[in-house]
Parts: structure tokens; C-alpha cells; sequence
């Protein structure tokens, strides 16, 4: 009995790590230059950030080599802001932009950045499925050219385009 509930425990730790099938990481990822604030201008909907604008999330490497993850976003309806602290590592490598990110103890979700701005700017990200998807920006706002890059990209991807959500800030 302890065998198959080790054998449970193991399939739910790491059943979140996989990607979507057509998509790959960046390589020569430089998390240095990853690091600091990024704006959620675009996102595909889920209960953990549902009513949410004004989106933000912050990444740190800290001296263990883990980096440190803080969301943040406000929720008009309650007139508060809520926050969310995690922890990312590096899947294979820190030169491929795959990572997994836990914000409920030992349980952790793929964190796919599959394309990068040359300056990094921006980038687009995906979880372990296509049901997970995020256009990040060093600014609040993006010009229409990046966000239509992003939702013919992301169609081709397979993702539901239809239902992305373009973050108030």
C-alpha cells in the first residue's frame, strides 16, 4: 500500500512539468537579464488570477541559486490587492527558459518562456498544457505588432486565442 502511494504522490508532484506538444523553450536563456518586473499584459483565464488587473510578477535569484517569484495583482471587486510568493528552478538547464515555479509547498507547474524579445522585453510563456498562457512586458503596455505576434503565434500553437484576456493596468 505505502508503494502505490508513493508511486500517487511522485505522478501529482511532477505531472505539471510537461509542455504543450509544439512548443520548445528558448535557448540561451540568461536568467540575469530575466530577472526584475514584469507587466501580464495578456493572459488565458484561471481561478488563480480571475478578476485581477494591474498583474505583476517579480523574479530574483537568490544566493542558493533558487529564484524568488512574487505576483501581484488587484481585485477591484474586494478593493485589495493580493500577492502570491513562490519558488523557481531550472528544469534541465539555465541556458533553456524552462523552469518549474511551486506555490503550494512541494507541488510545481512547467514555466515555459518559448519566445523572448531580443532586449527582453517581452516574453511568452506557457504551463504545462495549452491552457496556460501569458504575455509578459517590461511595460504595462504593448504596441498592436506584439500583440498580434502573439496571438497568431499562440493560435498556431494550438492555444484558445479567443479567450485571452488583455490585463487593465
Amino acid at each position: 500500500m505505502r508503494n502505490l502511494f508513493m508511486i500517487v504522490l511522485a505522478v501529482v508532484l511532477t505531472g505539471c512539468l510537461g509542455m504543450p506538444e509544439n512548443i520548445q523553450p528558448v535557448g540561451e536563456f540568461n536568467a540575469q537579464r530575466y530577472m526584475g518586473k514584469w507587466y501580464e499584459v495578456a493572459r488565458l483565464d484561471h481561478s488563480f488570477e480571475r478578476g485581477l488587473t494591474k498583474v505583476t510578477a517579480e523574479y530574483a535569484i537568490k544566493e542558493s541559486g533558487k529564484i524568488s517569484v512574487i505576483n501581484r495583482g488587484y481585485l477591484a471587486e474586494q478593493d485589495e490587492w493580493k500577492q502570491a510568493e513562490g519558488k523557481a528552478y531550472f528544469v534541465d538547464s539555465e541556458q533553456e527558459g524552462y523552469l518549474k515555479v511551486s506555490f503550494f509547498g512541494p507541488f510545481y507547474g512547467s514555466y515555459v518562456v518559448f519566445e523572448l524579445g531580443e532586449k527582453y522585453e517581452y516574453a511568452f510563456v506557457s504551463g504545462p498544457n495549452n491552457d496556460y498562457l501569458w504575455l509578459l512586458s517590461r511595460t504595462p503596455s504593448v504596441d498592436n505588432e506584439l500583440k498580434d505576434k502573439f496571438i497568431n503565434k499562440s493560435k498556431v500553437l494550438g492555444f484558445d486565442v479567443n479567450n485571452v484576456i488583455w490585463v487593465e493596468h
